[in-house]
């Protein structure tokens, strides 16, 4: 069964109202190496951020994720606000005894006082039915942005899929070059022979060849590499979380790739190798984006 990969970039927007009052939800996330959660969203909602957080997570499982949520009550302009006038008188009081001990006459700023917790005293919200309507919401934020990052992780698929098949290009060159490459070592290994005077031994030969071609064989450089290539294609294939996993086979895919012009003894298994290099960084670059 195929599923989609998913970008970790995206951003979503969505709003709700009834007489419970009106609600916006604003998602951005990007990219990150776990799941980064930041919730902001006013005191008022404060004992329904964990219900919020929980349904980001069921949602998501990597990527820095930012949730704006914006607030107004439905008859905002009528809501009855009291002061805790004991709080109040007390905390200036306080003010003024540490002012004074401090030598310092600083005037006591009211909103100060206002915005200390318990002194301002608003109309109490009806929040079970508010997170009702705010799951609602945040459900439709949570499918646009979902929908996003799983548009541009079509996209990045393509790359993927485009630099893996350049590569299987690459490797079948190269395997088509072992003959001709086998062939060159031989002719410069009797010429060396030949320019050193020495007499010609098949047997000597055939045991100098045999140990060039040991250093020279790159049969399991290229066998890796097709493995990998085949893992990656199964994984892009499979969907889901798979940036982790795709950030480890460009790894060994690198690996193997190093290896190969390590062993190069002609031009074109050298432009191989960097072309196979380009190429898988080219991927590496793009999968710090797949979830």
């Amino acid at each position: 069964m195929t599923h989609n990969i998913s970008s970790m970039t995206g951003f979503a927007r969505a709003q709700g109202q009834g007489n419970w009052g009106s609600v916006i939800c604003e998602l951005r996330s990007i990219n990150h190496r776990y799941l980064e959660l930041s919730v902001h969203l006013p005191d008022t909602l404060r004992p329904i951020e964990n219900a919020l957080r929980e349904q980001i997570r069921a949602h998501i499982k990597r990527g820095k994720v930012e949730c704006y949520i914006r607030y107004q009550h439905h008859d905002a302009k009528n809501t009855e606000m009291n002061v805790n006038l004991d709080l109040a008188k007390q905390l200036c009081k306080l003010n003024d005894t540490i002012a004074e001990s401090l030598n310092n006459k600083a005037i006591t700023n009211t909103m100060d006082i206002v915005r200390w917790p318990g002194v301002l005293q608003i109309e109490e919200l009806d929040l079970e039915h508010i997170q009702d309507e705010l799951i609602k919401v945040m459900e439709k934020a949570l499918a646009d942005l979902l929908a996003a990052r799983a548009r541009e992780g079509s996209e990045l698929k393509k790359i993927f899929v485009d630099r893996l098949s350049a590569m299987e290009e690459e490797l079948v060159k190269v395997k088509s070059h072992l003959p001709e490459i086998m062939g060159l070592q031989r002719e410069k290994l009797s010429n060396r022979f030949l320019d050193a005077k020495l007499e010609l031994d098949a047997n000597r030969l055939e045991q100098e060849m045999v140990m060039i071609a040991q250093r020279i064989d790159v049969a399991e450089e290229i066998e890796r590499l097709t493995t990998h290539i085949t893992e990656t294609h199964r994984v892009l294939k499979q969907g889901g979380a798979v940036g982790r996993r795709l950030d480890f086979l460009m790894q060994e895919l690198h690996r193997e790739a190093n290896t190969l012009g390590a062993k190069s003894v002609n031009i074109e298994t050298s432009r191989v190798s960097v072309e196979l290099k380009v190429l898988i960084e080219q991927m590496r670059e793009q999968v710090q984006n797949i979830e």
